[in-house]
């Protein structure tokens, strides 16, 4: 079977020309990933990694849209070859299941950390210029929602988990975290 993985880093991001790229590879099955690809924690790639089957084929329009440091994107090849699927980039033109391939793959992989060791180094030397300049003061810190006392309670009853907690206050698990610290210091 022709399976096709495509990644783009966000939401807003367009996938399309990835769709475009694999219409010539005859796909039979495609899984799209909207995350980024800085760990192998993504919901389309461990469906695709427990759908693949040996003797599969995976397309991927470049090995940076399985994973973005070399250790994760090595482990992960090696973990397809292993169960006996063939993984193809389109980009780099390259066969993890040749000695060829598993030598490029190596080395795409460095360059693919190094790029991203690169980016973030410049994005902290970027906020710290910004900070000394007075320009920049991170994150606006979230506010406690006017219906948290309620919510609060329901948690404390035990009526309610946090997790349920954070989507009756409209905010990402972690914030419920530094909210509910917030709220305990200050009562």
């Amino acid at each position: 079977m022709n399976i096709a993985y495509i990644r783009v880093s966000t939401i807003e991001q367009n996938e399309g020309r990835q769709i475009e790229m694999m219409k010539k590879m005859e796909i039979d099955k495609t899984f799209i990933d909207k995350a980024s690809g800085k760990n192998l924690h993504r919901p389309q790639l461990e469906a695709m990694l427990d759908f693949a089957r040996e003797g599969d084929t995976i397309y991927t329009e470049s090995f940076s849209r399985l994973a973005r440091n070399t250790k994760d994107l090595l482990d992960l090849v090696e973990r397809m070859n292993t169960k006996g699927i063939k993984v193809i980039s389109l980009k780099e033109g390259l066969d993890t299941s040749t000695p060829t391939g598993k030598l490029m793959l190596t080395m795409i992989g460095a360059i693919a950390t190094f790029e991203r060791e690169i980016t973030l180094e410049r994005q902290r030397e970027g906020i710290a210029l910004a900070k000394a300049a007075g320009k920049y003061k991170g994150r606006k810190e979230k506010e406690l929602p006017g219906n948290f006392d309620e919510v609060y309670k329901q948690y404390m009853n035990r009526e309610i988990t946090k997790a349920m907690m954070a989507a009756l206050c409209n905010v990402s698990r972690p914030v419920m975290d530094k909210l509910l610290r917030k709220y305990k210091a200050q009562a």
